[in-house]
């Protein structure tokens, strides 16, 4: 019975050390008598009890490493607290293992150095603007070296830069004053662009009413002439019924009339006028005279 039970025993310490169930995402190396023999792919994996030896577990997973905060000096001698994270996976896991003692601590390192060097290349105000280019720089200078660690590099962010008290107090004055200056040309292009309003208001004012002006003009002037014409039309109406009254009978007589009546009347004016001193002719039959020349006139522009 206690043989039975030695043997089982025995015979599940060799199945625990021969059965081997790797997680997903996970890579196991393994060592035959001190020497690397495989790497254990996920799921299950038979080994020789008491010769092969799993020497190492990796995860294949992406890992989030923090980068310890560290001094950068920048290209104008500028002092920065800077920190960031690291992002890298396990691409390799017999390099992973053998590669380097402490391929975390050296991928650590590597970035602190690489960040400190390309800082150093850049002035302050280019470190805040640059992020990206700082970031890509980091990751190419620690992949070259993390091949030989079976170790892949995915990317780096920074996280802080932290100027000191001094430079963070003039980086705020320069703020300051630059918003002032936006302030000051922005209200001058808006008291520049009022005066332009205005000027461009009156112009059209000014052309407005000098184009009234001028339909004004225009309009009492054909108003005017309209006028004229309409005094011409009527005296020339006038006229030409007179001269059919001439014509007809008995309208010499009445045009002789009239012209006594007129005479009569302009004597009978100037008597009137007591400043006005009145030669009367001595032979009143030039009135009749001056009767006749009318007449004769009248005569003539009937036979023309």
């Amino acid at each position: 019975m206690e043989i039975a039970i030695l043997l089982f025993v025995i015979a599940a310490i060799f199945i625990t050390r021969s059965i081997k169930v790797v997680p997903q995402q996970n890579s196991w190396v393994v060592e035959r008598l001190g020497k690397y023999h495989a790497s254990l792919p996920p799921g299950l994996n038979f080994l020789v009890p008491f010769i092969d030896k799993v020497a190492y577990k990796h995860s294949l997973k992406e890992i989030p490493l923090d980068v310890p905060s560290q001094v950068c000096i920048t290209r104008d001698n500028t002092q920065l607290q800077v920190d960031g994270i690291l992002y890298f996976q396990v691409t390799d896991p017999m390099r992973a293992s053998y590669g380097s003692s402490n391929y975390i601590m050296a991928v650590t390192q590597l970035a602190q150095t690489s960040l400190r060097s390309v800082i150093g290349k850049l002035e302050l105000d280019k470190t805040f603007e640059e992020r990206d280019i700082i970031n890509a720089q980091v990751v190419h200078a620690i992949d070259e070296a993390a091949l030989n660690w079976g170790v892949k590099v995915l990317r780096y962010e920074i996280k802080d830069l932290t100027p000191p008290k001094e430079i963070l107090l003039a980086m705020q004055a320069q703020i300051t004053a630059e918003r002032e200056k936006r302030a000051l040309i922005a209200a001058s292009e808006g008291r520049r662009q009022e005066q332009i309003n205005i000027a461009t208001g009156e112009r059209e004012a000014f052309i407005a009413r000098s184009e009234g002006e001028k339909q004004a003009a225009i309009n009492n002037a054909q108003g005017e002439a309209a006028a004229i014409m309409a005094v011409a039309d009527a005296t020339a109406q006038a006229i030409e019924r007179v001269a059919v009254a001439i014509q007809a009978p008995g309208g010499a007589e009445a045009v002789q009339l009239k012209v006594a009546e007129k005479a009569v009347e302009a004597y009978g004016k100037v008597a009137a006028d007591a400043t006005t001193t009145l030669v009367v002719p001595s032979n009143m039959t030039e009135v009749s005279a001056l009767i006749t020349s009318a007449m004769k006139m009248v005569g003539v522009g009937r036979a023309a």
